[in-house]
């Protein structure tokens, strides 16, 4: 088998995976995700109502694209009624291509994103990793924070030509392969400080302690205004708003899944007191974190409002 063969057997085997692990009751099952997974679920709010709307699945990225690249995810619905979903974005850009014919590139949002989806489609999307998308623009990132650009902006008009043709490509296999020789043919070149960049994301991510600006300054080993330039330049957006992101995305899904004793929480997120956590959440998510929790935990598998059958197909090969 050619190994573009194997690698197109290998995304059609994963996507076609179910998108997160689920108990015998049909529950999103925590205790056996990976990371990453728990990383990627924590974006999404409402997240039982999610999981009735639409289906999101991920793929890896091609290897010689994994200095820039994080993966691909793809999202399928097919309703009957409208449906608006928010999502508490990550220190990430995306380059999306959706039925219907819109290709975009989205910066970070930094307050919450919010799509209404609705009838049947697709939306085939590029996650970079944290500072990844620097080779691709002559400025930096933060010039992209808070803005959606058609395709054609960045990368020209050639780009909107092989856009069109990834959109119309059912065969989503296929379109991560066109989406793939896309970014290929940018010829992005390496840079080291995506990769330092990339893991101080991560470590915010990954590490509860890392609460403060000059924690993560002297974990790089960099003075807080060396640390402020790189997240500007490759990030896009600042480290403290990174932390208190991460931080209110851990939140979000503790309240989403179990019952909280909020001051105890807000003092694990290095939060003064409970009052100062509460106007962090409310001002983030648009409600407070025990509203939130009513309306996240209410959401149950039976409630299948707007949805059509075939959306609850497992596979994504079409």
């Amino acid at each position: 088998m050619s190994t573009a063969a194997s690698e197109a057997r290998a995304i059609t085997d994963l996507i076609s995976m179910p998108s997160l692990p689920r108990s015998p009751s049909g529950t999103v099952d925590r205790t056996t995700m990976t990371g990453i997974e728990q990383t990627r679920q924590r974006a999404i709010l409402d997240p039982r109502t999610a999981a009735e709307r639409f289906r999101l699945d991920h793929a890896p990225a091609p290897a010689d694209l994994t200095p820039f690249v994080d993966g691909y995810w793809i999202l399928h619905w097919d309703l009957t009624e409208p449906h608006r979903q928010q999502v508490l974005t990550h220190p990430v850009v995306h380059l999306t291509f959706t039925t219907g014919g819109q290709a975009q590139i989205t910066g970070i949002v930094s307050d919450t994103f919010t799509r209404e989806i609705s009838g049947t489609g697709r939306v085939l999307g590029l996650r970079f990793r944290p500072g990844g998308f620097r080779p691709f623009l002559t400025a930096p990132v933060s010039t992209l924070t808070d803005r959606v650009l058609d395709i054609e902006e960045i990368f020209g008009p050639a780009a909107r030509a092989a856009a069109d043709a990834i959109i119309a490509e059912p065969f989503v296999p296929t379109a991560l392969e066109q989406a793939a020789a896309l970014v290929r043919g940018l010829r992005p070149t390496p840079d080291p400080s995506i990769d330092k960049a990339a893991r101080l994301v991560e470590k915010i991510s990954t590490d509860p302690s890392v609460l403060r600006v000059s924690q993560l300054a002297a974990i790089a080993d960099m003075s807080a205004r060396q640390l402020q330039r790189l997240f500007a330049e490759y990030v896009g957006i600042g480290p403290k708003w990174v932390i208190r992101r991460a931080r209110i995305q851990e939140a979000a899904a503790r309240a989403a899944t179990d019952p909280q004793d909020w001051s105890a929480l807000a003092a694990e997120l290095g939060y003064a007191d409970q009052a100062h956590f509460t106007r962090d959440f409310t001002a983030s998510i648009g409600t407070s974190p025990a509203q939130y929790a009513i309306s996240a935990r209410r959401g149950t598998t039976s409630d299948r409002r707007g949805m059509s059958n075939c959306n609850r197909s497992r596979s994504l090969d079409n």
